[in-house]
């Protein structure tokens, strides 16, 4: 059976994606009959908002750089105010497919925030190195956490229910790896429902990587202050879970 997602609102955010913005607006409105996007133009300095304009997406304006987090939160809020059930984190750079938004929509019928997972038996996609052992470590500490076992806290391919969207509308942090890390952390201490699928990611369709080498180097003393910060949180009490039916 189709999945209803009338109800259901995809939040991209985007800093400086004029080149890749438009094909993936237009492309997870073709594969998605029902769905609306927003996208948050973090900033840019490009033509971002009017290339998401003309593909057919909303477009929210940061006055400067909020990063993802800060981004994600104005999706969030957005969502609240217009009485969407649940919001899609998708990329604007193309990297994740559109094609299997229904599927984490799908596991919201049980579940308060799908997380869509890399390395979790589907394609190929791989990570070496320093970010690659901060994800094992944080993968380890985060499933328990969480009590379900989880593979990719980094994932930025994620669903939220009812109960995780107002939580998040008023709680999403901004900080370094809050928008992956600290909002399992929030989610999971206020007892939401975590789980993941597995997902395939695709290359870039346009612009460059925000990682390099020599940020990959720092990750790992950087995971460690976002987690720090993370459980120093007070925890956030949320009602009872909606049947997402």
């Amino acid at each position: 059976m189709p999945i209803d997602l009338s109800t259901s609102l995809i939040v991209m955010p985007a800093l400086n994606e004029e080149a890749s913005v438009g094909k993936v607006i237009r492309e997870a409105l073709r594969e998605l009959p029902g769905i609306r996007i927003l996208v948050v133009n973090d900033g840019s300095t490009d033509e971002t908002s009017r290339v998401a304009r003309d593909a057919g997406a909303i477009v929210a304006e940061l006055p400067y750089n909020l990063g993802v987090g800060g981004a994600m939160r104005c999706g969030f809020r957005f969502a609240v105010e217009h009485g969407y059930r649940n919001v899609i984190q998708v990329d604007a750079d193309g990297q994740h497919d559109p094609a299997e938004v229904p599927q984490l929509v799908a596991e919201l019928a049980t579940a308060d925030l799908v997380i869509g997972a890399r390395f979790a038996g589907q394609g190929d996609y791989a990570v070496r190195g320093p970010r690659r052992w901060a994800m094992v470590v944080l993968a380890k500490i985060l499933s328990r956490t969480a009590r379900t076992k989880l593979t990719d806290t980094t994932s930025g391919f994620r669903a939220s229910g009812p109960r995780a969207v107002a939580l998040f509308a008023e709680h999403y942090p901004a900080e370094y790896l809050g928008d992956t890390v600290e909002s399992l952390v929030i989610a999971a201490r206020a007892k939401l429902v975590i789980r993941q699928v597995g997902v395939s990611m695709r290359e870039r369709s346009a612009g460059t990587p925000s990682h390099n080498p020599v940020k990959a180097a720092l990750y790992l003393a950087r995971v460690a202050v976002a987690m720090t910060f993370a459980f120093l949180r007070p925890k956030i009490s949320v009602t009872q879970r909606e049947d997402n039916s």
